[in-house]
């Protein structure tokens, strides 16, 4: 996002839109074509996702949503290698520079980069035929050494999450209109909470520290909870035994499992949930679990890192294991 040329549509669209939020001394008011972080002694965690129209988000979903979910999927990611937000920079493919949409999407994203502490630093805009995409790079720090990696959970860690699982998924399914939307129709506020998460996920960076001074691994879960617990697993060279019982739902989940309309397996291989999953050796989970209450974030045990190198699995009451025909949302 650099000037010092003629004016073009794109410096002009930058300008009115961008430069407003892009407050960070080190954005250099988008006047440059690099951004600056200052050297602090840390060590700087970089993060990217990107999300595309009609992937991660429908082609009518209101665009301050598009813009929230775009950062905090990154932010997410920040707060399960246990790291400080920093900055960011933006890529943004749009098929026109349509102010009705440009104008709450720009608002959205410079509120929840002053909420996070996250600011603007810099980036690109395109145009392209195709759909909408934005992408996200985003950096963090952590003190040297202290990043949190999916390696490092050991036999005997317990397998912690944060928040609830499943509800993306069955938001999705609701703006689509299937199963859960019919099952729903009478309870408004249920829709609208599932809808919600997945339009609008909530990063755990309040828990961040916590993560950081606790967890001998961590990542954040969003392409399912059985998938990213089989990466965790298979990076740290260790296998899981989960009680489904122990996994948190929400009311709306609870609800919808126990009439028969979605089956646990929909809701721990479905994307979208953006919450911390983590090893947290037995010794420190109580003090983890305490800095999560003074965070005010929920956290769950819901099994234990084994020995071995078998898939996780995942039992009910009676023992019995689960047999999942597939683990996590794919792109390929």
């Amino acid at each position: 996002m650099a000037s010092g040329r003629p004016a073009s549509g794109e410096d002009a669209l930058i300008a009115r839109y961008f430069r407003p939020i892009a407050i960070d001394p080190g954005a250099f008011n988008l006047d440059d074509d690099a951004a600056a972080l200052k050297p602090s002694g840390d060590d700087i965690v970089v993060t990217t996702d990107a999300i595309v129209e009609g992937v991660h988000f429908l082609p009518d979903d209101p665009p301050d949503t598009v813009a929230r979910k775009a950062l905090r999927v990154n932010l997410s990611d920040l707060a399960a290698k246990g790291a400080t937000p920093t900055g960011f920079v933006l890529t943004l493919a749009l098929r026109n520079a349509d102010e009705a949409w440009l104008k709450p999407f720009a608002q959205a994203l410079g509120e929840d980069a002053t909420q996070f502490g996250c600011p603007l630093l810099g980036g690109d805009t395109v145009s392209t035929p195709g759909p909408l995409m934005v992408s996200i790079t985003a950096f963090g720090r952590v003190p040297p050494g202290k990043m949190v990696h999916r390696s490092g959970a050991k036999p005997g860690d317990r397998v912690v999450v944060t928040g609830t699982i499943g509800d993306a998924v069955l938001g999705l399914d609701v703006l689509k209109g299937g199963a859960v939307a019919a099952a729903l129709a009478g309870d408004a506020a249920a829709r609208q909470m599932l809808v919600g998460r997945y339009r609008v996920p909530e990063p755990r960076n309040a828990l961040a520290n916590a993560v950081r001074d606790h967890a001998s691994a961590a990542m954040d879960v969003s392409d399912g909870l059985a998938g990213d617990l089989a990466k965790l697993c298979a990076a740290s060279g260790v296998s899981a035994a989960i009680d489904l019982g122990s996994i948190p739902l929400s009311s709306a989940a609870a609800s919808l499992r126990a009439q028969g309309t979605v089956g646990i397996e929909a809701i721990i291989t479905g994307g979208d949930d953006y919450e911390i999953l983590c090893a947290i050796p037995e010794n420190s989970f109580e003090a983890f679990a305490r800095q999560a209450r003074l965070a005010g974030v929920a956290v769950a045990s819901i099994g234990t890192f084994i020995a071995g190198a078998s898939i996780p699995a995942f039992l009910d009451a009676q023992g019995r294991e689960l047999r999942l025909e597939r683990f996590s949302y794919s792109h390929f």
